[in-house]
């Protein structure tokens, strides 16, 4: 096995493919701080399938991804075998849940997060913590795997999440309520994990009544007991602070330094005196398991990218500032649209990201050039063609998947991650743009083709140019054009000085 060169300038990675096999051939031991993963779901079975075309047809490497993970097969035999024969409190709980389970799509699901889960503890620093996001579907299988892999020990929280206001099926028939939760199991490799408390903001009606007071600065402030717990069998000094004889908490020098400073106070004389805590110095509330505060991704917010299972940022950036320190390792081997590795950016963590679609590689492309622009730290994509024999593999593999993969090259934003192929309109992706002063947005449309291309294509594309109001259209594809594409072309003419010359209205690219 043979990893990357330590010893080289980091670059963060951005990986194409099978997050077992990267994890194993790829990640050294002990190489990351932070790991949160979002495997897909039973309840959520359109997750990695994530368009089709009228027909039905859907991307083959994604139906492989899905099926993989929860069918039955000989994939997941084999991930059994590997699990049990390498004997332990593992492998025998796997045993167990077979005993009980059988092999359906469930027992498929606990195999291959098992193998996983074993690798991303191998990867993992001894101080490191994990976070596996899952639903009630597989969360009681999930954490007794997690026990198994972690230590029943290392387990830190069952955070629950709320992911959305409210949900009510019980007129297709249900009988359940309303399940507006997900949990994130938190476990730790080691016994001291890295640890920085995140806090709220505190109610209004707690302030109200408790930081009622306000000083000559206009600053609300509590009263708090200045008094030693346990008195002299606690150690706690006694002596006299304005008239009033107590067993105090701090040293005789300490309250004099609080007296100097204003911050001991008498509400009356011969009163007990008290600390004067100021709101504007108070962190907030530390924050809890339950985690219904944070806003939600619906069809008005800004971070929305049409993905399936798309998490708010706010999620990821919480639990990435409390487990991990700036200049720290996040990896994501599910990496879907990038949350993770975009909230690791904007916090300044390096990241590592793994996934099996070139349209999630594809996305966070153009959702890191979007959101970082010039501050982007510089990362590589791995795992993705860099030849014309890989393209031509690729294309013959999977067309979607050469489509997505092509549109990165450009960096486009694809148009149809959340929609069926044919609601699209012949358009594959966009590259939004401004040439001038009127602050008005302008587009490139793409379409992207990997063989048998024609003239008509070409005039096509010309036809949905007009259509959706685009100033430059762009046709990508795998094989050359042939000599009446290039005509047609260029009967489009030519699209007004864009910063200082003209360019092609239609442009082709092999």
């Amino acid at each position: 096995m043979e990893f990357r060169n330590p010893h080289m300038p980091w670059k963060n990675q951005l990986y194409f493919g099978d997050n077992l096999k990267i994890l194993r051939e790829e990640i050294p031991d002990e190489h990351v701080d932070l790991i949160y993963l979002d495997p897909p779901f039973n309840s959520n079975a359109n997750y990695n399938v994530l368009f089709a075309e009228k027909s039905g047809e859907k991307s083959a490497a994604q139906i492989a991804a899905f099926e993989d993970t929860w069918e039955w097969s000989a994939e997941s035999e084999a991930a059994y075998s590997d699990v049990v024969l390498k004997g332990g409190k593992l492998a025998e709980l796997v045993s167990s849940l077979r005993s009980f389970l059988g092999t359906n799509n469930m027992m498929a699901y606990i195999v291959m997060m098992a193998v996983r889960l074993v690798e991303l503890r191998r990867v993992l620093k001894s101080t490191g913590s994990i976070y596996l996001h899952c639903d009630p579907t597989a969360s009681h299988y999930l954490k007794l795997v997690m026990d198994a892999i972690f230590g029943i020990e290392f387990f830190r929280n069952e955070i629950i999440w709320k992911r959305s206001h409210a949900h009510s099926d019980s007129k297709q028939g249900s009988r359940h309520y309303g399940r507006i939760t997900d949990t994130l199991l938190f476990y730790s490799k080691g016994p001291e994990p890295k640890w920085n408390p995140q806090y709220t903001q505190y109610d209004q009606s707690y302030i109200d009544r408790d930081y009622r007071r306000v000083d000559a600065d206009g600053r609300r402030y509590r009263i708090d007991n200045l008094q030693g717990p346990g008195g002299a069998e606690k150690g706690n000094p006694s002596y006299e602070v304005m008239g009033v004889t107590r067993y105090w908490r701090y040293s005789k020098v300490k309250m004099e330094e609080l007296i100097a400073k204003g911050r001991v106070i008498q509400t009356r004389p011969g009163a007990v005196p008290q600390y004067k805590r100021y709101l504007d110095e108070m962190p907030g509330v530390p924050v809890q398991s339950l985690w219904d505060d944070l806003p939600l991704i619906n069809n008005r917010s800004n971070e929305g990218l049409g993905y399936p299972t798309q998490k708010p940022e706010s999620l990821l950036e919480r639990l990435i500032r409390t487990s991990s320190d700036e200049g720290d390792v996040v990896l994501d081997p599910f990496c879907g649209c990038g949350t993770a590795i975009a909230v690791a950016e904007k916090t300044h963590r390096r990241w590592i990201g793994i996934d099996i679609t070139h349209l999630a590689i594809t996305l966070i492309r153009h959702r890191l050039n979007t959101a970082f622009a010039s501050t982007l730290a510089p990362f590589e994509i791995l795992g993705a063609p860099t030849d014309l024999a890989g393209a031509n593999a690729l294309a013959i593999e999977d067309r979607y998947q050469f489509q997505f993969w092509a549109l990165g090259l450009v960096d486009a934003k694809p148009q149809h991650s959340d929609k069926k192929k044919g609601a699209d309109k012949g358009i594959d992706g966009v590259i939004p743009f401004l040439d001038d002063g009127s602050g008005k947005m302008k587009k490139v449309i793409i379409q992207v083709k990997s063989g048998g291309v024609k003239r008509s294509d070409i005039a096509t594309l010309k036809s949905d140019v007009e259509r959706e109001k685009a100033q430059i259209g762009v046709f990508i594809t795998l094989e050359h054009p042939t000599k009446p594409m290039n005509e047609e072309a260029t009967t489009a003419g030519v699209y007004p000085p864009l910063y200082g010359k003209p360019v092609p209205k239609i442009q082709i690219l092999t």
